[in-house]
């Protein structure tokens, strides 16, 4: 019931872009980790093979062979969907026997999709394709990218919710932003990316070095 996309700008930042007929998608399904990768755990989801492969990622497996090891590992591994991008630029999908309705999955030179329940099976390679042709931000390049699945017919019914998220070496997810339950979370999402990505380096220079942050602009603040 979901269609996600793993993707990098080549320079150190990862990101993953999900949307869903279920609630709160990007709660469960992505997964990310500095210099790592990135990393979707979807369809019928366990969200803790996600930390699974970011593991194996980290102990320098690729990205298929991280899939491989946690899919002969997981006894339920028939009923999910992964999407996987590694630091190297490899990138993995595995659709279980099990995976509900039309899958199909992506890849671009950056990036990776994959879904099921969906409209068309061409969905993620469009997905992947708008990624590509993006300018901009990783995550204005990820927002062009879901607005591509839903153009392209996204899933087979109305999705419902959606979310973003990138690291870029600080520690924490510097975006990681959520619509867990709308009648348009697309549309919604790109709503919140236009109000926090101006503010997003601020946000990251508060965490790093706090003397040197701009003011909140908020009542009760002096500086």
């Amino acid at each position: 019931m979901t269609f996600s996309i793993a993707a990098t700008d080549g320079n150190g930042r990862f990101g993953l872009a999900v949307s869903s007929s279920s609630p709160a998608v990007a709660a469960r399904c992505a997964h990310l980790r500095d210099g790592v990768g990135a990393v979707s755990s979807q369809n019928i989801t366990d969200p803790r093979l996600g930390g699974l492969l970011l593991d194996r990622l980290q102990a320098g497996y690729s990205a298929q062979e991280a899939v491989d090891a946690v899919v002969q590992e997981s006894p339920a591994a028939n009923y999910r969907q992964l999407v996987v991008l590694d630091a190297r630029g490899g990138s993995a999908v595995f659709s279980g026997e099990h995976a509900l309705g039309v899958t199909g999955e992506g890849r671009g030179a950056n990036c990776v999709s994959a879904g099921n329940m969906l409209a068309d099976a061409r969905v993620p390679q469009a997905i992947c394709d708008a990624f590509e042709a993006a300018t901009g931000e990783l995550e204005e390049r990820l927002m062009a990218a879901l607005r591509a699945a839903e153009a392209a017919g996204g899933e087979a019914g109305p999705v419902r919710s959606a979310g973003m998220s990138v690291v870029s070496g600080h520690g924490w997810r510097d975006t990681d932003l959520r619509v867990d339950w709308h009648e348009e979370p697309i549309a919604e999402l790109g709503r919140l990316l236009e109000v926090w990505l101006p503010q997003r380096n601020d946000y990251v220079v508060r965490g790093l070095d706090p003397a040197a942050s701009v003011g909140y602009g908020v009542p009760g603040d002096d500086r």
